[in-house]
């Protein structure tokens, strides 16, 4: 997915993105926020674990977490990386998403 991606843009001589992603899924709290400059945002511990999800990724990679998952694992291939510290969040299931099925 990554790396088709950065592929894409290499053979259109562009420099390729090193960039990792991190998944979770759960409820959230959005709404706009500011006097002046309004922006639209996002909380909860959804977002949080999300955030811990990037951090344990690696370059290239789609990290996402047991409850994530749960609700693609019969769409995508995933490999364990079994359960990992995270901060504040201790021990988490994680996998890599390594493409469709």
């Amino acid at each position: 997915m990554c790396k088709e991606f950065n592929n894409d843009r290499i053979q259109a001589g562009e420099q390729p993105f090193q960039f990792r992603i991190g998944i979770h899924s759960g409820p959230v709290v959005s709404g706009v926020v500011g006097t002046r400059k309004f922006a639209y945002d996002i909380w909860g511990d959804t977002v949080n674990t999300s955030a811990r999800m990037e951090s344990q990724s690696q370059e290239g990679k789609i990290n996402i977490s047991g409850t994530t998952y749960g609700l693609i694992k019969d769409k995508f291939h995933c490999t364990s990386r079994g359960a990992l510290e995270a901060k504040n969040k201790g021990l988490i299931p994680m996998y890599f998403v390594e493409g469709e099925k």
